[in-house]
């Protein structure tokens, strides 16, 4: 397979095993809620560490993965600073931030993202994806680069999303979309979620035959057969209502064996047309239809775009804390009615204003959905902007904006518009009911935005007519101040701790957490994820992997580490053993402590593993 080759890549290759470990630590204060780690989280801190700080509770975990890194435009002003030790990489660092001019921002941008995503797929479960938005700065090198962290084969998508509603002015070819990239985890085990049908396509279905199950549509009965010699039992003749005999035509078969078409017309689910006489077709009834599959093709009409995202901030956070870029929710939550489930793990660490956050937010409020998101910001407005966006969407905001309602919607086709007397006839009759007493003369001046008049009714401030793309709309507009009213969660607030050092434990300096340690040294033995610690667990037990409990003899006290009390002896032993017989799963043990009592051939016995610490550290268990 090619590979993409790019100034640093050796040696971020395997950047990410040498990111040192940071426990993540709760500010309570920050956050809603009781301050568990098992909750949604918000975290303050460098992204990459964040991401090693989360494998030991959510490796394999992640449902969803929704990104929007720097677009590397040039004038984004982000820094390269990893810590990675070499000497090109740290030449780097003095040019900082990356601007148009430094000619290898490219490379920078290449070096700063491949250990993230590496990462980001670790954290990722077997039926999880990752969406990516990026313009065309870098979307070309990022496919090679994904292609290759996630295999091509995992390939699913390059969405298209229209983020503008005008060219811009300025530019002599304006960019009108993003890209959004989509890959899986293991594409064989995804799945993707069906949308819910729009009015407008609802409107599809009809009854025409008023049959008695309702509503429907109808797709064609025939298939491709470009040779003849094949699918000769789909090659039958069918006889119409009409009495009229008819065949596949050329080059197609009925996409049906004879019987299966037989059961489909005796339940009355063959359409033959209004007069009996056409080429048959089946129904699909409106109550049956679990929804619509999207594609990729995504409007602003359908998901938003960039001016409503800034109003959606401006909303929330007022314009001191104005965000540049930012994405609407609505983007988010298409994704998410796609790609996620009601339970998921949705994780985006490149967080920004929250959107994602609020987005999840919108949709358990919608469904009673139990998702939970992480969040990761590394820039110094991560509690005055990010958390405080979340902590605002769940406890609700003072706000003062523009309130509309939809009065008259419809579609004017040509023979419709010759009708333009009876259009403004019920322009004019919803502006006498809502108190409007001026009604322009000419639909086209309505269309350039005319026909505002003083409201005497109090329901809306004005009454705006439009005529845009076929449709002609009438919007009630009224200013608004008052309070939305909050979603409903909670979150916890994280920063990242320090990182386990060898020395400093050596020394007593530096003593992570039970927890801390805990979780990391569970994750680095057996690959998985630190589960709830059961109810009645002796101490020291850290949890149950798939072939092996786990113990952490430790408390964080260099007292504690010293004494005779911090080592494996003979009685913790048969405590341990008989607590695991007790359980009857036959199950080995691994233990982690200071120092141990006991000859190898007692551990034997005991069927326990022995793992020193710290050293154990240093062995990369």
């Amino acid at each position: 397979m090619p590979e993409i080759v790019f100034k640093g890549k050796e040696y971020v290759y395997n950047h990410h095993l040498t990111v040192p470990y940071r426990p993540l630590v709760v500010d309570k204060a920050k956050g809603i809620g009781p301050g568990d780690l098992n909750s949604s989280l918000v975290i303050h801190g460098d992204n990459l560490h964040a991401l090693k700080a989360l494998l030991p509770r959510y490796a394999g975990k992640v449902d969803l993965v929704f990104i929007d890194p720097p677009y590397n435009t040039g004038n984004e002003g982000w820094c390269y600073s990893d810590g990675v030790n070499s000497p090109i990489m740290k030449e780097w660092l003095s040019t900082n931030p990356v601007d148009g001019e430094d000619m290898l921002r490219h490379d920078k941008w290449l070096c700063m993202m491949w250990p993230r995503l590496v990462l980001l797929r670790e954290l990722m479960a077997d039926q999880g994806s990752i969406w990516i938005t990026l313009d065309d700065n870098e979307v070309h090198r990022a496919r090679m680069m994904l292609d290759e962290i996630f295999g091509a084969e995992n390939f699913v998508a390059n969405v298209v999303w229209q983020k503008r509603t005008s060219p811009e002015a300025r530019k002599k070819l304006g960019a009108a979309n993003d890209h959004i990239l989509v890959y899986a985890k293991q594409k064989i085990e995804l799945s993707f979620s069906k949308l819910e049908r729009s009015v407008e396509q609802v409107n599809d279905f009809s009854n025409p035959d008023s049959d008695p199950k309702g509503p429907w549509t109808s797709t064609d009965l025939t298939a491709q057969n470009p040779d003849p010699s094949k699918r000769k039992d789909q090659q039958y003749k069918i006889t119409l209502p009409s009495g009229e005999v008819v065949e596949p035509p050329p080059g197609r078969a009925w996409s049906n064996l004879e019987p299966e078409f037989l059961r489909l017309k005796s339940e009355g689910r063959i359409w033959f047309g209004v007069s009996g006489n056409a080429r048959p077709r089946v129904k699909t009834y409106l109550d049956e239809s679990v929804g619509v599959s999207s594609w990729t093709w995504w409007t602003n009409e359908e998901v938003g775009h960039n001016q409503e995202a800034k109003k959606e901030i401006l909303e929330i956070l007022g314009p001191k804390n104005a965000f540049d870029y930012p994405k609407p929710t609505r983007l988010i939550g298409r994704i998410l009615d796609i790609a996620g489930k009601k339970d998921s793990i949705i994780l985006d660490s490149f967080a920004g204003s929250a959107t994602t956050a609020h987005a999840v937010l919108k949709a358990n409020a919608k469904d009673n959905g139990r998702r939970q998101f992480i969040l990761v910001e590394g820039e110094d407005y991560a509690d005055r902007l990010t958390a405080e966006r979340v902590r605002r969407a769940i406890q609700g905001y003072a706000w003062s904006g523009t309130q509309r309602e939809t009065l008259l919607e419809e579609k004017i086709n040509f023979t419709q518009f010759k009708k333009a007397a009876d259009w403004l006839a019920k322009v004019e009759a919803i502006k006498q009911r809502e108190g409007f007493v001026e009604v322009p003369d000419d639909l086209l001046s309505q269309a350039a935005g005319a026909g505002s008049a003083t409201a005497t009714h109090k329901r809306f401030d004005k009454i705006n007519v439009e005529l845009k793309d076929g449709v002609l709309r009438v919007e009630g507009e009224k200013k608004v101040s008052e309070r939305a009213e909050g979603l409903g969660g909670e979150f916890t607030y994280c920063t990242l701790g320090d990182p386990l050092n060898i020395e400093k434990m050596l020394s007593g300096e530096n003593l992570p957490t039970f927890e801390a340690l805990g979780a990391w040294l569970f994750h680095t033995a057996t690959g998985g994820t630190l589960p709830p610690t059961p109810k009645k667990a002796p101490r020291f037990y850290l949890g149950e992997a798939a072939d092996a409990h786990v113990w952490l003899v430790y408390e964080p006290s260099l007292a504690f580490l010293k004494s005779t009390e911090a080592a494996l002896n003979l009685s913790r032993a048969q405590a341990f053993a008989q607590w695991g017989a007790d359980k009857g799963d036959g199950k080995k043990h691994l233990v982690f402590a200071p120092a141990k009592y006991l000859s190898n051939k007692q551990l034997a016995e005991h069927r326990m593993d022995f793992a020193a610490l710290p050293f154990a550290l240093l062995r990369g268990w």
